[in-house]
């Protein structure tokens, strides 16, 4: 049986899974619109979001816990954490089911979640998830791939990203766009497979 983190507050987590069978979460523009209104309904009261990329087929989510005292405020069970991202799946895939007429499971049985330690590995993991598009082609140039965070980070409009507190893992917006160009460059996008 393959080990999961547990999901604990204070604690930065990449979350991801993908479509059951290898199946398309998403089939057209108003999905990915569904979905980031369900995280914003499910998982914006106890996480903070801090990257993220929608694909076809699977999705990648950069987020942090809130601390127990944010989370005590809006959510009740602070010993199951994962049950705001299992309503949030449930949510999407009664939706997806009933507006395509399809029976099952949408995604895998459990979504993956690793705990990130460090600074370092933080930082790769936010250019990982905003070089995704092009890792699996479905676009050839990450800046103007729609559903990620990267184009919201760069951008100074309104957002429920941290934003600033990303850029300062970068030092700054220009060292943040340098890092992707040189990721992208170096095929560094490949090391989380």
């Amino acid at each position: 049986m393959e080990k999961y983190d547990i999901l604990e507050p204070d604690f930065f987590y990449h979350i991801y899974n993908r479509g059951n069978n290898k199946e398309n979460l998403f089939l057209e523009e108003e999905n990915y619109i569904h979905f980031f209104n369900l995280i914003k309904k499910h998982l914006c009261p106890i996480v903070h979001v801090y990257a993220y990329c929608l694909l076809k087929n699977h999705f990648h989510l950069l987020i942090k816990i809130k601390s127990k005292i944010e989370i005590e405020d809006v959510y009740s069970n602070i010993n199951n954490l994962s049950q705001p991202f299992s309503n949030l799946f449930n949510a999407y895939t009664k939706a997806i089911n009933k507006k395509y007429d399809r029976d099952g499971s949408l995604f895998k049985v459990r979504f993956k979640r690793e705990r990130i330690d460090n600074d370092n590995y933080l930082r790769n993991v936010i250019t990982y998830i905003h070089l995704n598009p092009v890792k699996h082609r479905f676009a050839n140039d990450f800046c103007k791939y729609e559903f990620s965070s990267f184009n919201s980070i760069m951008s100074v409009k309104p957002t429920l990203l941290k934003r600033v507190e990303v850029l300062k893992y970068f030092e700054n917006r220009e060292n943040f766009l340098f890092v992707h160009k040189e990721c992208l460059r170096k095929g560094m996008y490949e090391e989380f497979d």
